[in-house]
């Protein structure tokens, strides 16, 4: 019996750790066999994205996707608008929650995600992509990433309020005339029916950090986001027109600019008619046409925010890249491959990327003609007449922007720093980094 006993207790033992090493197996396998599908074969694709104000079209474009494509699921995660993405995505990887898509915003993140990102040359999107829009996420002959769409951001005015002020926005190309404009709308705030001229969210470190600095600062590196990538200090050689741009729009906005954000920006105050003008991108259109098609429509236009020798001349670049994360399996990279091209290169794709998601098109093959609103029209405007500031935050050190002379800005907004230790302060942060 002693023995029987003991043969009995081995075959449970073995038999238990046959259930272990199976279950183990099973929880390993990949996204392909498993995951919400019963083990039928379908590949599913997690997407980790920044753009907020597209968020609702993605989904409906996600969901065409995967109508025509039924062994795809797509699993697609926002974040951005008041939240950090980039902090958000380095939660995902220190989790150990990696996504097989997320977004890089040029070199100096292609450097920081390198070991993570998967060549994307052989796919069709990156041999349509228009000429410049790869030079982020270019190295020797890998394509790193493919562009989101062209952007261009500036102040976007009401244009009923300027007719009723007197005020023509094409004559506003110094920052004297645009100085003498903003006082003029504020003293006629009351006949004007609104609260302040400027919404000014300076509780977005995005605002501040990436695009007024960005402003100023491009023309030192000649515009050239590989020479800001490659640039040991910063001198600041504007930085007395980034001064006076922070000050004026401060000054003149709905208060306390430190607790106000995007959203109250751009759709409790802009879009309802409080404000006149605010700092942003074509990318808010979505949102102000939800708020009020007729005004997003008919009402709005946008202007580049002054610098001496740059007149008339608006920023524009890739505001970010889809990359594909190398340690997904060859399915899910080979199906992320195959979602992207189709988003950017098949005939239901281009017409939402277009006609839906509002984007100024970042490849060959669209009809730039159907481009319909106004701050986009704007955009491409400018583009095409080679009247542009390059997009060179993309190249500043790693959290510079926001971390550093984002923060340094809320700090000299706020009494605690003054402007010459703003300079000072965030040009030693770059040179450190840069060591």
């Amino acid at each position: 019996m002693g023995e029987r006993k003991f043969l009995s207790k081995i075959f449970l033992i073995v038999t238990f750790l046959t259930v272990i090493v199976i279950a183990g197996c099973s929880s390993s396998d990949d996204k392909t066999a498993s995951e919400g599908n019963g083990g039928s074969g379908k590949v599913t694709l997690d997407v980790f994205q920044y753009k907020v104000e597209f968020k609702e079209q993605f989904e409906n474009l996600i969901a065409k996707y995967q109508e025509e494509n039924p062994d795809v699921v797509i699993n697609v995660q926002t974040v951005g608008g008041g939240n950090s993405y980039a902090s958000a995505v380095k939660s995902q990887f220190s989790s150990g929650n990696e996504p097989d898509i997320f977004n890089v915003g040029g070199p100096t993140e292609v450097e920081e995600y390198h070991d993570y990102l998967t060549d994307l040359s052989d796919t069709a999107a990156a041999k349509a992509a228009l000429e410049g829009t790869l030079n982020g996420v270019t190295e020797g002959d890998k394509i790193l990433g493919l562009p989101y769409a062209q952007e261009g951001y500036g102040l976007i005015y009401n244009k009923e309020i300027f007719e009723k002020a007197g005020i023509n926005p094409d004559e506003l190309t110094t920052f004297d005339d645009l100085e003498s404009a903003i006082k003029t709308l504020d003293s006629k705030k009351d006949d004007l029916g609104i609260d302040a001229v400027f919404a000014f969210p300076a509780k977005e470190l995005w605002v501040m950090g990436n695009h007024l600095a960005n402003t100023y600062i491009a023309p030192e590196f000649d515009n050239d986001v590989t020479k800001a990538y490659e640039a040991k200090t910063v001198d600041f050689e504007y930085g007395d027109q980034m001064k006076r741009m922070l000050d004026l729009q401060s000054e003149y906005s709905v208060q306390p600019v430190l607790s106000l954000d995007y959203s109250q920006q751009v759709e409790q105050l802009f879009s309802l008619g409080k404000v006149s003008i605010i700092q942003q991108g074509n990318w808010v259109y979505p949102t102000i046409e939800q708020m009020d098609s007729e005004f997003a429509k008919n009402n709005i236009g946008m202007i580049p925010m002054p610098v001496e020798s740059l007149e008339g001349h608006l920023p524009v670049g890739v505001p970010q890249y889809w990359v594909v994360n190398n340690n997904s399996s060859d399915e899910e990279i080979q199906a992320a491959k195959d979602f992207l091209d189709w988003m950017y290169t098949s005939d239901e794709g281009k017409e939402m990327v277009l006609n839906e998601f509002k984007f100024i098109p970042a490849y060959e093959g669209y009809d730039t003609e159907q481009i319909a609103d106004p701050l986009s029209k704007a955009v491409y405007s400018y583009a095409e007449q080679g009247k542009t500031i390059g997009w060179t935050f993309l190249g500043t050190p790693v959290g510079w922007n926001e971390d550093v002379i984002g923060v340094y800005f809320q700090r000299y907004l706020s009494g605690d720093m003054d402007w010459n230790g703003v300079l000072e302060q965030a040009k030693e942060e770059w040179e450190k980094d840069r060591k």
